[in-house]
């Protein structure tokens, strides 16, 4: 059996065990050992020899992840982490929701905008779209449900805004892209920021649309906010607006690599709440616990997925499907369709992180032959990650709201909601894919 079946009937394999609910790192890191020693042992012209493929796939399972996890690089994942928790702690992405909704309340459907808002605050110092869900989902459901908001427009702004935390930078997929593609991570982040701004920008003029159509989704909150009231709030911002500039803008201008970028911000962070007083130890603890479990979490899945790229790699696939699409001679717009269409379609049943790692060893060779930027991939990419965090059957945003909102929320509520969002982004996608200036404009000064 030649090394391409061999890889052609992994990935089948490891289908079969995703449709099966085994975890994502399971089924990679099962599937690549199993296909290496395969791939090791059928010698070519000579039989199955088992006993020649122990020695060079254990070495390879054993010392390919370890230098990958034990790597330089990798080590921006938990401090972006840890930054994004310490300052949840720390009480400041509510600053960032209380200063929005003050100065959109009059708004139609202003709290709305403002969780949205929020949520793309609290996006750039996390880079983690369930923890965004999560954290603004506590803070804006119950207050747009005091005001009167429909369940829909409550959960489902939630919901689609905490995406953002994969799109807008820091985002802990940009990080995991960057480091299979090879890219600058630098450059990804600089690269997301228009469309991050896009695609929130729509996410507003949803809810304005929504409820200029339906003003009973969304009563005006009966209140009275002064002008100093929305001015204590704006500067109360100041603490994650400084985080932003310093992590972004120190990125952006050259002054810190992304892993200094993000240890100088997690310990900015932490001195922050600390003089302010709004870090104690249990808080502390408490955001070093949740960093802890989250990177463990992704760090298992990045090991198999370092496994199976390499095991790809071995299978010769990626060259031999790039061949196949030259010989065919097919339209670049037609590649692109089906690489859009089956993100897309992960995205409905898979993690966001496992379907990076699944995907790029394949998708990676197909655009380089056709000549696109891997930045202005990476934001395609992400851009279809995030979309497939609210689409059904399995949205795993709307499943983090659906377990904070319990029963006062149905989940066919949530879904509905996210719907109206849904078809914006249609428009936002077809312009990050129709005009690349707009991911690689800024990346230009970097």
């Amino acid at each position: 059996m030649d090394p391409l079946s061999v890889g052609l009937i992994a990935l089948a394999a490891t289908l079969v065990l995703l449709a099966l609910r085994v975890p994502i790192a399971a089924a990679l890191g099962i599937v690549a050992s199993v296909g290496i020693f395969v791939i090791f042992a059928w010698r070519p012209g000579r039989d199955f020899l088992p006993e020649y493929a122990w020695q060079p796939t254990l070495s390879l399972i054993s010392n390919n992840p370890y230098a990958f996890i034990t790597g330089y690089t990798l080590s921006t994942v938990p401090l972006f982490i840890l930054m994004g928790h310490l300052a949840f702690e720390a009480g400041f992405t509510t600053d960032i929701y209380r200063a929005a909704r003050l100065w959109l309340s009059r708004l139609p459907g202003g709290v709305a905008m403002a969780s949205v808002v929020g949520c793309g605050g609290f996006s750039a110092i996390t880079g983690s779209s369930v923890a965004c869900a999560a954290a603004m989902g506590r803070i804006a459901i119950p207050e747009m449900l005091r005001f009167g908001y429909s369940r829909a427009l409550a959960a489902g702004s939630v919901a689609i805004g905490g995406t953002l935390g994969s799109l807008i930078p820091p985002s802990v997929l940009f990080i995991l892209y960057g480091i299979f593609a090879e890219q600058s991570i630098a450059k990804l982040f600089v690269a997301a920021i228009v469309p991050g701004l896009l695609s929130l920008l729509a996410y507003l003029l949803v809810i304005y649309v929504w409820v200029r159509l339906r003003p009973d989704a969304a009563p005006v909150p009966q209140e009275t906010i002064s002008r100093s009231d929305r001015m204590r709030a704006l500067r109360d911002c100041w603490a994650i607006v400084t985080l932003f500039i310093v992590v972004i803008g120190g990125i952006y201008i050259g002054l810190f690599t992304p892993t200094e970028a993000a240890g100088v911000g997690a310990a900015a962070c932490l001195a922050l709440g600390v003089v302010l007083g709004r870090l104690n130890l249990r808080r502390i603890g408490a955001a070093l616990k949740e960093t802890v479990f989250q990177s463990a979490m992704i760090f298992v899945i990045a090991i198999g997925g370092k496994l199976f790229v390499s095991f790809i790699a071995l299978t010769g696939l990626p060259t031999q499907i790039t061949e196949w699409i030259q010989a065919a001679d097919v339209s670049v717009f037609l590649v692109m369709g089906l690489i859009v269409v089956m993100y897309l379609f992960l995205g409905m049943f898979l993690d966001p992180i496992g379907i990076i790692l699944l995907t790029l060893p394949l998708t990676i060779p197909i655009v380089e032959t056709f000549g696109f930027s891997l930045i202005w991939f990476g934001v395609v990419v992400i851009k279809l990650l995030e979309i497939g965090l609210v689409t059904p059957p399995i949205g795993l945003n709307v499943f983090v709201i659906k377990s904070i909102v319990g029963d006062r929320i149905p989940l066919e509520s949530i879904f509905g909601g996210v719907a109206w969002f849904l078809i914006i982004e249609i428009f936002v996608l077809a312009a990050i894919l129709g005009i690349p200036a707009l991911s690689l404009f800024l990346p230009g000064f970097v």
